[in-house]
């Protein structure tokens, strides 16, 4: 398991270079998150070996074990990029070190009086339905800079920047109209709320860093497929 990830991570730091590189960007400004999700701590501790330091999660449960089990290792942060659940806000405050997927004004109010219980400051992003669908995750396009606006003021957040995914699509190119428009946006946030930009994944995290992301979440082509679940 070592050698394999251990050369995924080489060859996604690869692509991921020469990706910031037709940007005129540096891949130093890219920061990679390993996506974790149903795949074991074993896994993950191969990855942090490898270089690997940012981490995302979909699931409360899953991310606590996975917590119990590799606290010690330093440098560790741990993203939710999973839809969050206002009550599981207690334990995602305790778990997570930034919250990518604050989608609405309640959610974020809870977040803040659960970081302020905690005496913690909690990173977070804004999550942007990118796909204009009713059944996607993330505030409408035209609301976001307005949500945004309420969740800066909230004690105890740290707002920033936005979080997005593109629509499903065999072709790359297509999908960079979609992360220019998230862009925009995150351009029109006052300036101490432009720190990440998180957009990109397996199949079309190029396409993102040339249109500005620099933070990618990665899990396929960083751990392979995820195993299936039990229906038993």
């Amino acid at each position: 398991m070592q050698n394999e990830i251990t050369e995924r991570v080489f060859y996604l730091r690869e692509r991921i270079a020469v990706a910031a590189a037709c940007a005129g960007r540096s891949p130093d400004e890219i920061t990679l998150v390993g996506v974790s999700k149903r795949h074991s701590s074993e896994s993950v501790r191969a990855a942090w070996d490898a270089g690997v330091r940012e981490f995302g999660e979909n699931y409360i449960q899953e991310a606590r074990d996975k917590c119990a089990q590799l606290g010690e290792l330093p440098g560790l942060r741990w993203h939710l990029i999973g839809g969050l659940q206002s009550n599981k806000a207690r334990l995602a405050v305790a778990l997570f070190d930034v919250v990518q997927t604050v989608d609405r004004l309640s959610l974020a109010q809870v977040l803040s009086r659960e970081a302020e219980k905690q005496e913690k400051e909690l990173a977070v992003l804004v999550e942007v339905n990118l796909a204009g669908q009713e059944n996607r995750a993330g505030v409408a396009e035209p609301e976001a800079l307005a949500l945004c606006e309420q969740v800066a003021a909230l004690p105890n957040l740290r707002l920033c920047g936005l979080m997005g995914m593109a629509p499903l699509r065999a072709d790359a190119e297509a999908i960079r109209p979609h992360f220019a428009r998230l862009r925009h946006l995150y351009e029109a946030l006052p300036e101490a709320n432009r720190r990440v930009l998180s957009m990109g994944m397996s199949g079309d995290f190029e396409a993102a860093i040339a249109e500005g992301a620099n933070l990618v979440r990665i899990g396929t082509a960083l751990f392979g497929q995820r195993p299936s679940v039990s229906t038993t």
